[in-house]
Parts: structure tokens; sequence; C-alpha cells
């Protein structure tokens, strides 16, 4: 019996081959959040947040791909990830804010026209959510009002609403 056809091995193969390719993708998706981050002008802890969203994400994938591939069985693995998934369902059903922000934190950070510093209308007929956009966070954006009130906008209603940019001498 060769060294490779020993299971014990040919395990510890399938498992160091798949650590690799989770470090390469891990830096793969660093650099490419990193250089959009960078090009957007979002801040540093933001695109952290991302990377490691990522980074788990890919980690929980790789785990599930060893345990398939070294015999631990298809039902066993897709019982146990169901599990994961009904008790964070559940979890979330009583914070579906919470869930809903950070998916619009994720949507914001790719897909967001307005970078910090821009000076934004949002269009709300009952108040004036208008003034320069100081921070996004993964909840909120923070808006400073030409009057210097700080407005604090959930994510989920910013991307909800039309959002229109002015420029910074027409703010009314």
């Amino acid at each position: 019996m060769s060294l490779f056809q020993h299971p014990i091995m040919f395990k510890f193969l399938i498992g160091m081959t798949l650590f690799i390719v989770y470090i390469i993708c891990k830096v793969l998706i660093y650099k490419a959040i990193s250089s959009l981050a960078n090009a957007k002008g979002v801040k540093v802890h933001r695109a952290k947040f991302i990377q490691r969203s990522f980074s788990f994400s890919l980690l929980f994938i790789l785990i599930s791909l060893f345990l398939i591939t070294t015999g631990i069985g298809y039902g066993d693995v897709s019982v146990f990830i169901s599990s994961i998934f009904a008790v964070l369902g559940v979890a979330f059903i009583a914070q579906w804010s919470i869930l809903s922000n950070i998916t619009a934190s994720l949507l914001i950070f790719f897909v967001f026209p307005y970078r910090v510093g821009d000076v934004v209308k949002i269009v709300d007929k009952d108040e004036d959510i208008s003034g320069e956009i100081i921070d996004i966070r993964i909840f909120h954006v923070l808006i400073k009002h030409d009057n210097g009130n700080l407005i604090t906008y959930p994510n989920t209603l910013i991307l909800q609403k039309a959002v229109i940019k002015i420029s910074k001498h027409n703010l009314t």
C-alpha cells in the first residue's frame, strides 16, 4: 500500500490542499476588497469588516467541503448546516432589522454611488434629510445637516429611498 493510498494520509492531503486554497483565496479577496475600498474612499474599519465577512464565509464553505470529501457524509454535514441556519434564522427573526442593516451595509459597500464627503438629500416627505455624509457604518449612515445636527439614517432606508447628490453650496 502506497503512502498516498492510506486513508488518513489522503484526508490529510485533502485538508492541506483546502487550507492552501483558503489562504490563497483569502489573500486575493483581501486585495480585491482593499483596492475597491481605496477606489471608493471607504474607511479602513469598514473594509476590514467586509474582509472578515468574506473570510468567514469562505472558511465555512471550505470546512464543509473538507467534511464532505473526507467521508463525514453529505447527509450529516447538511443536517449540521441546516441546524445552524435554523438557529440563526430563529435568532434573526426577532432582530430582522439588524440582519437587513448588515446586508444593506454590504450592498452599500459595493454599489452605493455616494462617498464620505458627498452632500446628499434623501427624498422624504416628512423630514429634511440632507447634508454631508460624515461616515458610512455597518448599521447606518451619518449625515451632518447644514444646521449642525447629526442625522443617523439606517442603511436599509437609504437603499429604499431616492438619494440626490447636490453640490455643497446648493444645500437648502
